[in-house]
């Protein structure tokens, strides 16, 4: 029996999908259609496509567009042949990858892309950023992504924005990672990478101009437990330079509230960059960033002071993590030296889990100042949310009484 469930994920699935897709939007005599073509790879003498879905047993197919547009109001869609996820160049794969890998990949992107100026990396599990981080370096960039969440990142999709050097590689090389995408790869990388023989190794070239995707939309399909189907244009962060960023204030009861203090232009460049991180993160969800690296990411929660402390509660436990990794070699959990473990827990509580000097990201607002109260207790110093609550003064209050700045983006960042 266990031998067949280790064989059920080994498994590449038949898919009875048809080599090409046309959707179509009709009204009246005008008609718009997208023309799709099936994706596939030859590996191991297999010419197949997606391995499976979501789940062993799932049948699935990507499709890219090849022809076609769509134009709704006054939004034109992405033109066909702008291909990124959709269209892999594999140059070591192991094994056919899954619909899962494709989407962590996609949504890699989908935040990469407001991030160039920069050496970036970006570790997606799950379909959910667990480490963002920027540097001077490639190999430093990865590294502070890792050690955001180095137990999240087991398994995990990274995604470069600079071509992979050797020091990257070697660092990738020493933790499991399911994808590595990148716009190329420096010479000898790929020997490097061999000795992982299940690392699917992506070069994406298109990675080089993603930039130009910033603001582009296309159509998002969802469908129903009963065949039906729900469409939306996919989401632009509208807040992405400092000027796009309103000084939180508000009126209640014929009162006006507004927060005492400025950002600074470090606090600045923290809360944009978490805020378009926070494009990519499933909501309900709580991030906190600290020096263009996420400290702590919390997500798909119900309510939101419950996920700000999830968030919170995941910094102290990484930060355990990675410093007993570092003192001892192992993780956290592992450690039964209880003197050990003690040093490591003070050293964590006194840095309040790296979170002192952090900016705190909201993708929704606040509806009580019970969910800032939970950042400000562990010492941020500024706040990023879209603002819009009835009790928004009461926010401002909390953020007045500690000295923390706070702005509002004025648009929400839900994904689900």
């Amino acid at each position: 029996m266990a031998e067949d469930i280790k064989k059920m994920y080994k498994t590449i699935m038949d898919d009875h999908f048809p080599p090409e897709m046309e959707i179509s939007f009709i009204d009246g005599d005008n008609r718009q259609t997208l023309f799709y073509e099936k994706v596939v790879w030859t590996i191991d003498n297999i010419n197949k496509g997606l391995r499976y879905g979501e789940n062993p047993g799932q049948e699935a197919a990507l499709y890219k567009l090849i022809n076609g547009n769509l134009i709704l109001g006054e939004t034109e869609t992405i033109q066909p042949g702008q291909y990124l996820a959709s269209d892999l160049e594999l140059l070591q794969s192991g094994k056919h990858p899954g619909k899962i890998n494709l989407t962590d990949a996609d949504n890699a992107l989908n935040i990469l892309r407001y991030f160039t100026d920069k050496p970036t990396a970006i570790i997606v599990k799950h379909n959910n950023p667990c480490g963002v981080a920027q540097s001077d370096s490639l190999d430093k960039a990865y590294e502070r992504a890792y050690w955001a969440d180095s137990v999240a990142a087991f398994g995990g999709c990274i995604a470069l924005n600079r071509p992979v050097d050797r020091a990257t590689a070697e660092a990738i090389c020493k933790q499991y990672a399911e994808v590595v995408v990148s716009p190329d790869f420096e010479e000898g990388v790929m020997d490097i990478f061999a000795k992982k023989k299940n690392l699917r190794v992506i070069r994406i070239g298109n990675i080089d101009r993603l930039h130009t995707f910033v603001g582009q939309r296309c159509v998002e399909f969802k469908s129903l437990i009963d065949g039906g189907i729900i469409t939306q244009l996919s989401f632009v962060p509208a807040a992405r330079s400092k000027e796009n960023l309103i000084p939180a204030e508000c009126d209640y009861k014929g009162k006006k509230y507004k927060i005492n203090r400025e950002p600074t232009q470090k606090e600045y460049d923290d809360m944009l960059f978490g805020w378009l991180v926070e494009s990519g993160v499933t909501s309900n969800s709580v991030i906190y960033v600290k020096e263009l690296a996420t400290v702590g990411i919390g997500t798909g929660e119900q309510d939101r002071v419950g996920v700000a402390e999830i968030a919170r509660d995941k910094a102290y436990r990484k930060l355990c993590d990675r410093y007993c990794f570092e003192m001892h070699g192992i993780p956290y959990n592992g450690l039964k030296d209880k003197d050990a473990k003690e040093e490591i827990n003070k050293r964590v509580t006194d840095e309040k889990g790296g979170l002192a000097g952090a900016a705190m990201v909201s993708d929704a607002f606040f509806p009580f100042r019970d969910g800032v109260d939970v950042g400000i207790r562990e010492g941020i110093t500024s706040v990023i949310q879209p603002g819009g609550s009835v009790n928004d003064y009461q926010s401002i209050e909390a953020c007045n009484e500690a000295g923390v700045a706070m702005v509002y983006t004025g648009q929400r960042s839900f994904k689900h």
